[in-house]
């Protein structure tokens, strides 16, 4: 009656094994998804109409700047890949685990990309990633399975005691399963600490590198298996030196997909430090034209102060004699100097004043008409090298980028939607764009080498900082770029 319970309890394992495994593999899915998506409840926060109509066609935040965390999104893709193996089991398929594994791998990388519809080619990385590490970890625990089983069914204990064959099995599924999970979390935990960018894009040759070890690595599995069955159906017994040698060979494989991850984000983490350097130092470049022309006000302010006396006993003597209207235009005269040596613009920030009279000045020599009704945001805890940043490179852009002519403007207007602070500059531009597929940003038409090229992608580098994005349109021809800064 006991070994009639556990034969019955051996085919119970037996059926459950299957759909347990989906769900260790589809719980490990999930797990190694989830920092790479956004919350599904902060996708979109913000969308044109809470800019208000009379504002620009803003574009919807990446859900990248919002963070990444277990969500719904990734729970469904694990929940994906576990009901698509389990219809496969309850369907009593016979089929290749290749079609099982990657229909189920389909499915799941379908929902994710439904769930966060963005950096679609990062969640085809992953999902290549999660398919040779599951592999190879699904190898191993066979193989081990297959040797601890043999060992333990070779023990005198076992031989003499045959009524606990079925108990042993079902101990054995239970150990082949753990170390399959085993196994698989290890490979993928370290392959998910080891990528640094989860928020990055990522590019097209970006992804036929980080996807090529994965590739080759099953590739050569699926060839070192074709010869170990071969060898084993050609004399009789499995080879011990074919198992040790195809547990090398997924430890190797494994380790290279998580080592190449690793090397390239070091790379990339280099190429970013150099790119902060030239794009520091760009910026200490704009500090010392910021300098130079606050020197020149102050130099100004000196000046009409030393002779604001001689100015004020010549008004006093013309009053005198009674010449009234010699001293209002004398007056008058007096005052158009202050108004130009002031600038005339007035933002609310001193730093962002100089660099809006610097470029109108610039705009001026180029025979541009310069238009401003920026204000800086009052009460935003911003910090205002930030904001000059994006200034300078947004207002340099557009300065180098539009051709003198008549009708030729620029100008920057800046306004609060909500907890949105909208800064809009405009420029006319009668050129065609060239658009860089990676970066979605206008290509540069100069040497990166010589300093160009970075002022777009500092923009929006400042951006992110404040939870926010840029926006580029082409119409009527203007040229239109449109930053949003999160307040809160």
């Amino acid at each position: 009656m006991v070994q009639e319970g556990i034969c019955r309890l051996e085919g119970i394992v037996k059926n459950f094994l299957p759909f347990a495994e989906g769900m260790v593999k589809g719980y490990c899915m999930y797990r190694f998804v989830a920092p790479f998506m956004a919350p599904m409840d902060k996708v979109d926060r913000i969308c044109p109409e809470d800019m208000g109509a009379s504002g620009p066609k803003a574009r919807k935040l990446p859900s990248a700047l919002f963070g990444a965390s277990r969500n719904k999104g990734a729970g469904f893709g694990g929940a994906a890949y576990f009901f698509t193996m389990a219809l496969f089991y309850a369907m009593g398929l016979s089929v290749d685990y290749y079609v099982v594994y990657g229909m189920a791998s389909l499915a799941m990388y379908l929902v994710i990309c439904q769930a966060d519809k963005r950096n679609y080619r990062q969640k085809a990385f992953l999902v290549a990633t999660f398919f040779s590490l599951n592999l190879f970890a699904a190898s191993m625990a066979e193989i081990l399975y297959d040797f601890l089983y043999g060992f333990m069914l070779d023990m005198d204990y076992f031989r003499s005691h045959p009524s606990l064959s079925p108990a042993l099995f079902i101990a054995m599924c239970g150990c082949d399963l753990a170390m399959e999970f085993a196994f698989t979390a290890i490979g993928l935990w370290q392959a998910q600490r080891v990528y640094t960018g989860k928020g990055e894009e990522m590019g097209k040759k970006e992804l036929a590198l980080l996807a090529l070890p994965s590739c080759m690595g099953v590739i050569g599995y699926e060839i070192m298996r074709y010869y170990r069955v071969f060898y084993a159906l050609r004399v009789g017994k499995m080879e011990r030196a074919y198992d040790s040698l195809t547990f090398l060979f997924c430890i190797v494989s494994s380790v290279t997909i998580i080592g190449v991850v690793m090397l390239y984000q070091d790379i990339k983490a280099k190429q970013e430090e150099r790119e902060q350097v030239k794009f520091l130092a760009v910026q200490v470049n704009s500090i010392q034209r910021h300098i130079e022309q606050v020197e020149a006000l102050y130099h100004n302010i000196r000046s009409i102060k030393h002779d604001m006396a001689n100015h004020i006993l010549t008004l006093e003597r013309l009053y005198e004699v009674g010449d009234i209207g010699e001293a209002e235009a004398y007056s008058k005269g007096l005052k158009a100097e202050l108004a130009q040596m002031a600038g005339g613009i007035g933002s609310g920030n001193p730093v962002t004043d100089v660099i809006l009279q610097e470029f109108a000045k610039e705009a001026g020599d180029k025979g541009l008409t310069f238009h401003s009704e920026f204000h800086y945001p009052a009460g935003f805890k911003a910090n205002v090298f930030d904001i000059s940043i994006i200034l300078n490179n947004a207002l340099q852009n557009a300065v180098e980028h539009t051709k003198p002519g008549a009708g030729r403007q620029i100008s920057i207007a800046s306004y609060q939607r909500n907890h949105a602070y909208m800064i809009e500059i405009c420029n006319s531009f009668a050129g065609e764009l060239e658009w860089d597929a990676e970066s979605g940003l206008p290509a540069t038409s100069k040497e990166k080498a010589a300093g160009h090229g970075y002022g777009l992608p500092n923009i929006r580098r400042v951006a992110g900082k404040y939870a926010g994005d840029i926006d580029i349109t082409l119409q009527d021809g203007s040229f239109c770029l449109c930053i949003m800064l999160m307040m809160e």
